[in-house]
């Protein structure tokens, strides 16, 4: 590496035009860099969702879910599977190995459905949902208006043409508008009496509409094209489709003398409009969107890929005016959420720290430098090592996030690091006299090897992270990458930039001539015994030399006194709260709320009404969007949306999100009518998985499920960090049971399956079929003219028959039942769970408590329950950071041993990591900041830092033991011209880290905070372990083994 600085030096010229183009290269790439809130990745999650009208749970548990999440089961790379059958609806949500693409998820599923879809239900309806965070909408829009039902066509044409030009913009749906369809009421006599059925019109639909090529002629004008077939494109068209007649309709029997003779007819054909009452009507309300508590229609859209969040989201705002005047009339329109200003703000608060910090680094190099010249030639490093790895990061297509902002900021105070180790080193040089070329490459020769081997050790330190799995992995790796990038950018910089600078820069010390070579060599030998001594008496050099030379004396006693230290470290850790991952202060948030089960659409909105109050009343409420019914996109997939009652809220800037949930759960939970409230993350801020403490209850039937699950949710009430406590099993509800005699069905000529479709059609809508009208599409449903509402009723339904209509009682038994409103399956075991909020003070304390409580739990035989949720996550993550630390402590290891060709001298290294743990752990305790997975990955950084420190004192003791120095001169001299680089370096990183750690801008970023702290505190105490305790290891290692060589001659010496 030498090399390349003397290779610099002499082509001066080339290395600034390569260094301005650079600058240039590295402004444009930050420029084109996307912003983003996270990185971007591909969840490996999906959801297999089933519609199967009228069915109540158990049938789809029965007919669907099994069956699906059995195929399921058998495709690579799965995690797990967990099935919900509830009445309609059947949701299979499936987890795959991270890695696998929503591409490949969504072509193993489809062809799990087409592998299972023969043996479902005609009537079931499957579809696959993939879940992916660039699917989840980044900007909700409320639009309403004096007429919403005109309203809802128009701006479900209207807003994808306005907001889908928009670069990046990946799709755009409208919620909560009424639905026109074709209703057709059957005269089920007329049909009987003629042998037509429902099927018959189902088929007459499939087979007509239809315009097919038919070849084509030629005449004297040219070439024409036969076409056979007209197309369906109105109501009157529909009623005009005549329906085929059954084959006993083309024969006639008449009598004769010679008896009963059968001979051909011509049947009556019947078309629709004669055998149903065809209507254009709204079809039933499905899903109801207020805003503000005013009906509303709700536009999300969603971007690419490789989309720009920040782009899209004020894209989509900037045209709000256009679709204003797309709609025309008299138009509200509010946006309910968005990603964008809250990207923004973060990343604007993140740079503003970032350049807090780095302004205190420039202060602290000059506070020691005391050179304002010195001073910018080692700050020029920062900027350029940082526009350098802006041109990695677009090379590679990452965005700019809080994740590789963070560890661009956290760079900062180590990028110069080797600047200051070359800068402070050229000064020395420089202040003995040398030439100026002469002191730079000498300098620099001194240096390079050090700082190299100590940059390759710390960006060695994150191999590991590529090696971890889940969210984590995902989540860290583009950390990992950018933070690596920018050290190496940080080497290359200071080995051929900064040389480069200094000599164009810096003073030319004063030059004499002499006569020979020998007397300039004792001139300087002069020069620098002066200069070394004007440094002892410097106030730094007075203060730790005592102290070094002290515990060389006693390096026992300093060796206790360490490790006492160490065994305190390590008692404290216990009292150290613990989290996943911390709130990413985001003022959106979703209140999901349940209601007691059979509840009706109608029942639902009053529900959801009373909650609106509650949240439109509290003055901390910017915009809140209430949505009742399913939202059927990607978040179902990834556990973000189930169903049922949903608020999504936006709070006014500044306001306590945290003590506004807390007033509503309050509210709630004195009115049982609203039902269960809880609240999640509006933009998927659990990443895919649980935000609560989920207890997984497993158990054989319904009844021992029930019971497990009640003993359960009981032991665990008001544990340690908690605020409430859920069930997921559901109530029970009334059902009405149509149990199928099937012999006296069958000697009506019905099989079970056909009475069923029959009774279904005269209950409810059923789907056959959809026609192209006025270019919509629209379905067309075969509606029962005056449906029962009463048990008798049902009871007396008029089923046809081949022997005449009977009544449907006599047929089966109609009962009233008791079942669940939902089945939820995980695995294939029937399973519900207890879900404990956390406080997010101390998941760790939460995760013992509950332990402790379920292992005094005594459950039924065939019962078990085992923890997962957040805490699961948690132990997974910390147990793969966990290894992860071992890794990289054991790849520093063998990078230091190819360093100093030796083992002796890594074993200092290793043995003098754990004391790091000191500082970060104490810095965590006083601050009173949890151990997170950013806490972790700043342990890991840690683990390089106190490495690269170590590298620079034992290369130049080492350096000083090759003169021919004795190792105690060696070390003295080692430590005493190290100390001001490395408090330099450590105290340029604590300053630069400080407004982070502190949150200057209002929040020091839910990542980068925790982060910060421990490498703060770690950075303390690893600074006075170089200074004080590895030239106590390694006067202990090597100089034992200097002292043992040295006895042979004092024997030889002593028997002359």
């Amino acid at each position: 590496m030498y090399r390349l600085a003397k290779l610099s030096l002499a082509n001066r010229s080339v290395v600034a035009l390569a260094t301005i183009i650079v600058i240039a290269f590295g402004a444009l790439s930050l420029g084109g860099l996307k912003q983003e809130l996270l990185p971007s990745f591909e969840t490996p999650q999906a959801a297999i969702i089933t519609s199967y009208p009228g069915a109540s749970a158990e049938v789809i548990d029965k007919q669907v879910s099994q069956k699906v999440e059995e195929q399921v089961r058998t495709l690579d790379g799965l995690v797990t599977t967990t099935s919900t059958s509830q009445n309609n609806l059947s949701i299979v949500r499936v987890e795959f190995e991270y890695g696998t693409t929503s591409a490949k998820v969504k072509e193993n599923l489809a062809a799990a459905i087409a592998a299972v879809e023969s043996s479902l239900p005609k009537e079931a309806n499957a579809r696959v949902v993939a879940g992916s965070f660039d699917s989840v909408p980044i900007i909700s829009i409320g639009v309403s208006s004096d007429d919403n039902e005109k309203l809802g066509p128009l701006l479900e044409d209207v807003a994808p043409s306005v907001f889908g030009s928009i670069d990046g913009v990946r799709g755009v749906s409208v919620t909560g508008m009424k639905v026109k369809r074709i209703n057709l009421k059957l005269d089920n006599a007329l049909l009987t009496k003629n042998g037509l059925s429902q099927q018959s019109i189902t088929q007459a639909l499939q087979q007509s509409g239809f315009v097919i090529p038919a070849g084509s002629i030629r005449d004297k004008q040219g070439e024409l094209s036969l076409q056979v077939g007209t197309p369906v494109e109105s109501i009157a068209a529909l009623k005009k489709i005549a329906l085929t007649p059954p084959a006993s309709a083309y024969f006639t029997t008449t009598m004769t003398m010679a008896g009963p003779v059968t001979v051909p007819t011509t049947p009556k054909v019947y078309t629709i409009g004669e055998v149903a009452k065809v209507t254009y009507d709204y079809a039933d309300v499905t899903t109801i969107s207020r805003v503000n508590g005013k009906e509303s229609l709700a536009v999300t859209v969603t971007k690419t890929q490789d989309g720009n969040t920040v782009t899209v989201a004020n894209g989509v705002e900037e045209r709000i005016d256009d679709l204003k005047k797309e709609l025309g009339g008299n138009v509200e329109v509010a946006v309910i959420f968005e990603q964008g200003s809250f990207v923004e703000k973060s990343l604007e608060q993140l740079t503003t720290e970032g350049l807090l910090g780095l302004g205190f680094a420039i202060l602290i190099i000059l506070l020691f430098l005391l050179s304002v010249r010195s001073t910018l030639v080692t700050a020029i490093s920062i900027p350029t090592s940082l526009l350098i790895t802006f041109i990695g990061l677009s090379s590679l297509g990452y965005s700019l996030n809080l994740l590789t902002l963070s560890a661009l900021t956290i760079a900062i105070g180590r990028v110069v690091d080797d600047s200051i180790v070359v800068i402070e080193n050229i000064n020395r040089h420089l202040s003995y006299g040398e030439p100026k070329k002469k002191a730079i490459l000498r300098a620099v020769k001194e240096v390079s090897g050090a700082i190299t081997a100590a940059t390759i050790t710390t960006v060695a330190v994150f191999l590991p992270v590529a090696l971890v799995g889940g969210i984590v992995g995902e989540l860290f790796r583009p950390f990992s990458f950018t933070f690596a990038l920018a050290l190496v950018a940080s080497l290359f910089v200071s080995l051929t930039i900064v040389p480069v600078v200094a000599y164009w820069f810096l003073k030319t010390p004063e030059q004499k001539a002499f006569k020979t070579e020998a007397a300039a060599r004792k001139h300087e030998e002069a020069v620098r015994e002066v200069e070394e001594a004007k440094e002892r008496k410097s106030i730094l050099q007075r203060g730790y030399l005592p102290i070094i030379r002290t515990t060389q004396k006693h390096p026992v006693i300093t060796l206790v006194a360490s490790f006492i230290i160490l065994i305190l470290t390590f008692s404290i850790a216990g009292l150290l709260k613990t989290d996943f991952i911390g709130s990413s202060g985001s003022g959106s948030v979703i209140a999901n709320q349940t209601v007691p089960a059979g509840a009706t659409l109608k029942d639902q909105s009053i529900a959801a009404g009373k909650l609106e109050a509650i949240i439109t009343a509290d003055k901390s409420v910017k915009v809140t969007l209430t949505t009742i019914g399913s939202s059927g996109d990607s978040r179902t997939a990834l556990g973000l949306a189930a169903g049922g009652i949903q608020h999504q809220i936006t709070l006014k800037e500044g306001e306590d999100l945290e003590a506004f949930k807390t007033k509503v759960l309050a509210a709630a939970k004195a009115d049982p009518t609203m039902g269960e409230v809880e609240f999640s993350s509006a933009g998927g801020g659990s990443f895919g998985g649980s935000s609560t403490v989920d207890i997984t209850v497993t158990a054989n039937d319904s009844d021992s499920l029930l019971t497990g699950v009640t003993a359960v949710a009981k032991a665990l009430e008001g544990a340690v960090g908690t605020t409430e406590t859920n069930t997921s099993l559901a109530d029970k509800q009334r059902t009405i049971q149509v149990t199928v005699d099937r012999k006296k069905a069958a000697a009506k000529g019905l099989s079970e399956i056909a009475l069923s479709g029959i009774v279904a059609g005269l209950m409810q809508p059923s789907n056959i079929g959809s026609i192209n009208l006025n270019n919509v599409l629209t379905n067309i449903y075969i509606v029962p003219k005056k449906p029962a509402t009463t048990l008798a009723q049902i009871k007396n339904l008029s089923v046809p028959t081949l022997a005449g209509n009977v009544k449907l009682s006599s047929l089966a038994k109609v009962s009233v039942v008791e079942i669940p409103v939902s089945i939820t399956t995980e695995k294939g075991d029937r399973t519900a769970k207890v879900m404990l909020t956390p406080d997010g003070k101390n998941l760790g304390a939460t995760t013992v408590d509950v332990n402790k409580r379920l292992a005094k739990l005594e459950l039924p035989a065939g019962v078990t329950a085992t923890l997962g949720g957040v805490s699961a996550s948690q132990a997974q993550s910390f147990s793969d950071l966990g290894m992860a630390l071992l890794a990289a402590i054991a790849i520093v290891f063998i990078v230091m041993v190819a360093t100093f060709r030796s083992i002796r001298q890594p074993l200092v290294l290793l043995i003098s990591i754990p004391f790091a743990a000191t500082g970060a752990f104490v810095a965590l305790l006083v601050t009173d900041t949890a151990l997170d997975i950013s806490a972790l990955i700043g342990m890991l950084l840690l683990v390089g830092i106190v490495v690269t420190n170590a590298i620079v004192l034992i290369d130049l003791i080492n350096q000083y033991r090759r003169e021919g120095k004795g190792i105690q001169d060696s070390i003295m001299d080692g430590a005493r011209q190290r100390l001001r680089p490395i408090l330099m370096t450590a105290l340029a990183t604590i300053f630069a880290l400080s407004p982070l750690a502190i949150g200057i801008t209002g929040s020091g970023g839910f990542i980068s905070k925790p982060l910060a702290i421990v490498v703060i505190g770690g950075l303390f105490s690893s600074t006075v372990l170089t200074l004080v305790i590895v030239p106590v290891l390694y006067w202990l290692i090597e100089g034992g083994r200097e002292r043992k060589s040295l006895k042979p001659k004092r024997v030889k010496t002593a028997k002359a």
